[in-house]
């Protein structure tokens, strides 16, 4: 079985399409790059989420859920 990608798993989407995405099993990391993701591509349309892929809890999102 090949291993995990990582825990972290950073998602952005532009008007629903999947965009890009990456793994990382460095918390601090992951939501550094969450920052500089936002930063890049955070414009209307553009979703940005950051999960723990084991507990499947969404760490943080941009924009945020109203």
């Amino acid at each position: 079985m090949p291993p995990s990608p990582g825990r972290y798993h950073l998602r952005l989407t532009l008007d629903g399409v999947p965009t890009m995405h990456g793994w990382w099993n460095n918390e601090v990391v992951a939501r550094r790059k969450h920052t500089q993701t936002v930063g890049e591509y955070g414009q209307p349309g553009a979703r940005v989420t950051l999960t723990d892929e084991q507990t499947g809890a969404v760490l943080t999102e941009w924009p945020e859920a109203e």
